[in-house]
């Protein structure tokens, strides 16, 4: 398994994965020396995520494999139907699983999700709009949803 590390706007990323695809996408609180001689699934995976953080890209296309449960693997790709700029509720998650009893597991696969951005888990939110639960800190999760939302909002003075 190779790793690189992304200097992005909110922290240092760390990458994984060989040619069976990209296995993390990852926030560091410490901060890393950018790597530069990343083998090419690595390095088209930064390009892609560089293109993403200066606003040119609204969907990524690279070879995922990401490793969990059946159950998890599942979630994670109705994480990647959620649109740019869209989210969706936990509830709705469990919904569109085909079990709205699912809701609390959901939310928990929803937090083990090994690719951060990519597939997008922080998407989701609560039923009643609010920001709950982001394994990188909600902050993070504010921000890229700010990051999506094509509506930036001005300041009045």
């Amino acid at each position: 398994m190779d790793t690189a590390y992304f200097t992005s706007p909110l922290g240092t990323l760390e990458i994984t994965g060989n040619e069976e695809g990209i296995a993390s996408v990852n926030f560091l609180d410490i901060e890393e020396k950018e790597t530069t001689d990343n083998p090419e699934n690595i390095q088209i995976c930064i390009n892609q995520l560089k293109d993403y953080f200066e606003g040119n890209r609204t969907h990524f296309d690279l070879k995922l494999n990401p490793k969990g449960t059946e159950f998890q693997k599942r979630v994670w790709n109705q994480l990647l139907e959620i649109p740019f700029n869209k989210t969706m509720s936990y509830q709705e998650m469990a919904n569109k699983l085909g079990d709205p009893k699912v809701i609390r597991a959901a939310a928990s696969a929803n937090g083990k999700n090994p690719i951060s951005i990519i597939i997008p888990c922080h998407r989701v939110i609560g039923s009643d709009g609010s920001l709950t639960g982001y394994a990188s800190g909600l902050h993070r999760k504010k921000w890229l949803l700010d990051h999506e939302n094509p509506v930036k909002q001005q300041s009045l003075f």
